[in-house]
């Protein structure tokens, strides 16, 4: 993974300490941004409030199981890749999982390098099928934005945004035309919700807003206190 792609943000839901721990060390390495929970109804709850590429699910987690939690799950984003992890090799678990829509069962203990290459292998699939549909292009207005290679397009002319200036203007495309909470954007760029982050949250606005000013159909809305709309007049 390069320096000029978004990195894969995955959730970690592990109840083991050290083998959270440890997985979250080698695969932010890897050059992965991962947030780690310890049981299963911090991990829903977690979920809902950020923004994930993938998730990696223990079985046997307090509070809630790993089935009942990547159904929860699947139900708020079908589409999202889920690895499930456990010590159970019954076949009955696994054919469970791939019922509900799991990706990989993967049976403790196991190799880091195995998981990694098994995250590979999915992410590969997953974009051979969006390049299929160039789902990665987004079109504002008259801009398009290229998700993938942080590209902002006006005229043929192409801008590169830079990781934090891409994942803001992602998260106000997805919800267009309608608000997104100035917590809800610090929390999953920044991970904490402060007057500082508020602050470099106000600078990264007025860049995109600048970035934008040559569509006037194309208006970031400042809802003060509250949040940002990613107004389209012509998709009204």
């Amino acid at each position: 993974m390069t320096d000029k792609e978004l990195k894969i943000k995955i959730i970690l839901v592990e109840d083991d300490v050290n083998l959270g721990f440890l997985l979250v060390d080698f695969l932010e390495s890897k050059g992965f941004e991962v947030k780690l929970y310890r049981d299963g109804l911090s991990g829903l709850n977690g979920f809902k409030s950020n923004y994930f590429d993938f998730c990696i699910l223990d079985l046997m987690l307090p509070k809630m199981d790993g089935f009942t939690l990547a159904e929860k799950i699947k139900e708020l984003n079908s589409d999202i890749p889920v690895i499930i992890l456990s010590a159970r090799s019954l076949r009955e678990d696994k054919i469970k999982g791939f019922r509900i829509g799991i990706d990989d069962y993967i049976t403790k203990p196991f190799d880091e390098e195995e998981l990694l290459y098994r995250i590979m292998a999915i992410m590969n699939r997953i974009r051979k099928g969006s390049d299929t549909g160039n789902n990665n292009l987004t079109t504002i207005g008259k801009f398009r934005f290229d998700l993938l290679n942080q590209l902002l397009i006006f005229d043929n002319i192409e801008r590169r945004l830079t990781i934090k200036e891409s994942k803001i203007l992602r998260l106000l495309c997805n919800t267009k035309n309608n608000l997104v909470k100035r917590e809800e954007i610090m929390i999953d760029i920044w991970g904490e919700s402060d007057y500082y982050t508020g602050r470099s949250l106000d600078v990264f606005i007025s860049k995109l807003r600048s970035y934008l000013k040559n569509d006037p159909d194309v208006i970031i809305t400042t809802i003060p206190t509250v949040g940002y709309i990613l107004e389209l007049k012509n998709e009204k």
